[in-house]
Parts: structure tokens; C-alpha cells; sequence
């Protein structure tokens, strides 16, 4: 870990140095607070030792600047002072401080801070890391690995929004395995759950990695969210799929066969009315499309611009 000491007393902040780093820490020094702030835009810091006393920005007010600039990761702070009455430690609590440290202090004492500063940081990381878990489970089909209907819901919006204050197209490819029941029925739930995963697999392999994403809306059924992609752009890459997945085998209990899909396209470019653009009325078009595929015999694509 990489800590700022803040001061403009030389001979103090070459005694703190010393000790920080004979415990094993990297330093690094700011002879007063705009150099601080300097210094944590620019670099990573998470654990600020700072003088109470110094010109131009003091220690609470350094501390106040720091906890309005909202940085991304918590920043411990440690004040030095003088100061030990309760007002004073109030007054410093209030500016956005962790912990003080009364002067003349020496490298246990300081050490001790550190090590109580430490463990803060590593629960508030191990928090995040725990969120950022959670959210994944949340937004993810726990079968396939794809993103789920809930993150369909949220993301469409936000890719329909983009689209249109930048003029950009936008598709919505909606698809499903022809005839699933019969997987199930003839080989059970779980074979039809590896034809779901291979199918994912598929589709995953032939869109633009970063770009194009897929969510499974439910059974069978995925959609595929194609950006800056108009729908002739969309209605290749969907007999591209149609092509590779009626081509592909699928294992099935040690048994090779082959499965088939339907495609239902639909989307806006520039030129579409902003009254006709939205997340269901995309889904809807593509649905209908789609269902006109299943009417007219399957393996095929139907395609309507909004």
C-alpha cells in the first residue's frame, strides 16, 4: 500500500517517512494539502497521514476536500496533532477523518493506526468484491451463463437511449430452438438443458465480442441486442446463425442431432419517429416477427423496421 504523509514540517515528515518505511510501506509526500489533492487525483492512494496544522489548507480542510471529491475507493485518513480536546477530535470526525494521532507519537503508536486503517480497507474491498458477486449472480441465466430477462429490462433502455442521442442504429434479434419440446420429451429436461448451453455457446461464438450481447428472455427463447447495427446488418448475421446452428451437431446422450432456429428481426436507425422507439415496442415487433417465422414453417427469419 502507497500512503501520502501531508505536513510542510520537513524534519517530521522525513521521521514518519523513515518509520513508514522501515515497516515496509511506499510513501509518498505532499508539503501541503493542494499538493495532496494533486497527488491523490492522480495516483492511487487509500491512506492519508496528514498534519493538523499547516498554511494555506489545514488538515480538516484537506480532509473535507477529499471526502467531496468522492473518490472511488474510501481513503483513510489519519490526522497528527496537538489537539486532543473533545471538541477538537469532533471537529475532526465531522471534517471526514479516521483516526488521530497525538504528537509526539512514536512507531507503534503509529503502526497501530495504520494496521486499524488497513483492516477498514480490506473490508470495505472484500464488500465490494462481494457486491460486485451479487450483482453478476443477478443479471446472469444460471443455466446458460448468458445474461437473464431481468438485465434485458434494464440494459435495453440504456442501449435505446445511446442509440438515439447519437443517431445510431439499433437491432433486436429475437430467437428460439424450433421444436424444443421434443428435445425434452424424447431425451429429458437435462439433455435439453445441454442443447441450451451448446446453443448459447453458438450464438456467443459468431456476434461481436464487447458489442453485441444476448439475454434469455425465458425457455427456449433468447434475444440478441445488436448496437450500430441497422436491420439489414441484423438480418445477415441472423442467417449467418441460422446457417451454423442447422449445420452444427448436438450431442445428446452419446446421440448426434441436429436442431434448427427461428429468427424474428427488428429495429430503428435515425430516420424512425422517436414515438415508435422504445424497449416494448421493440420486443413486440421482434416477437411478431419471429412468430411469422414459426408460422411459415420454421428455420427462417422474418424482419420489420420500426
Amino acid at each position: 500500500m502507497e500512503i501520502l504523509i501531508v505536513g510542510d514540517d520537513l524534519v517530521a515528515l522525513n521521521f514518519i517517512q523513515s518509520i513508514l518505511k522501515n515497516i515496509g510501506y511506499k510513501v509518498l509526500v505532499a508539503e501541503d494539502g493542494h499538493r495532496a489533492l494533486a497527488l491523490i487525483q492522480k495516483k492511487r492512494i487509500r491512506m492519508v497521514v496528514s498534519d493538523w496544522t499547516m498554511p494555506s489548507i489545514s488538515g480538516l480542510e484537506l480532509c473535507r476536500a477529499i471526502r467531496e471529491n468522492q473518490s472511488p475507493e474510501y481513503i483513510f485518513i489519519i490526522i497528527l496533532t496537538n489537539k486532543d480536546s473533545k471538541d477538537d477530535i469532533t471537529a475532526g470526525l465531522e471534517a471526514g477523518a479516521d483516526n488521530f494521532l497525538c504528537k509526539p507519537f512514536n512507531r507503534d503508536e503509529l503502526n497501530a493506526r495504520l494496521n486499524a486503517g488497513i483492516r477498514i480497507l480490506d473490508l470495505e474491498t472484500s464488500l465490494k468484491n462481494k457486491t460486485k458477486e451479487i450483482k453478476i449472480v443477478s443479471i446472469t441465466d444460471f443455466l446458460t451463463g448468458c445474461y437473464n430477462r431481468g438485465y434485458l429490462a434494464e440494459r435495453l433502455p440504456q442501449e435505446i437511449k445511446r442509440a438515439r442521442r447519437y443517431g445510431h442504429s439499433l437491432s433486436l434479434v429475437f430467437c428460439d430452438i424450433d421444436h424444443f419440446k421434443q428435445i425434452n420429451d424424447t431425451y429429458g429436461h437435462p439433455a435439453g438443458d445441454q442443447v441450451l448451453k451448446a446453443f448459447v455457446k453458438c450464438i456467443s461464438k459468431s456476434v461481436r465480442e464487447g458489442v453485441d450481447w444476448l439475454a434469455r428472455y425465458g425457455g427456449e427463447e433468447f434475444f440478441i441486442v445488436l448496437p450500430e447495427t441497422d436491420t439489414k446488418g441484423a438480418c445477415c448475421m441472423a442467417e449467418r446463425l441460422r446457417n451454423i446452428i442447422s449445420q452444427k451437431v448436438f450431442y445428446v446422450k452419446e446421440k448426434k442431432i441436429h436442431i434448427t432456429s427461428s429468427f424474428g428481426v427488428t429495429g430503428f436507425d435515425s430516420t424512425t419517429p422517436d414515438e415508435k422507439i422504445s424497449p416494448e415496442a421493440m420486443i413486440e415487433q421482434a416477437d411478431k416477427y419471429l412468430y411469422q417465422s414459426k408460422q411459415e414453417g420454421r428455420n427462417r427469419i422474418n424482419v420489420g423496421h420500426l
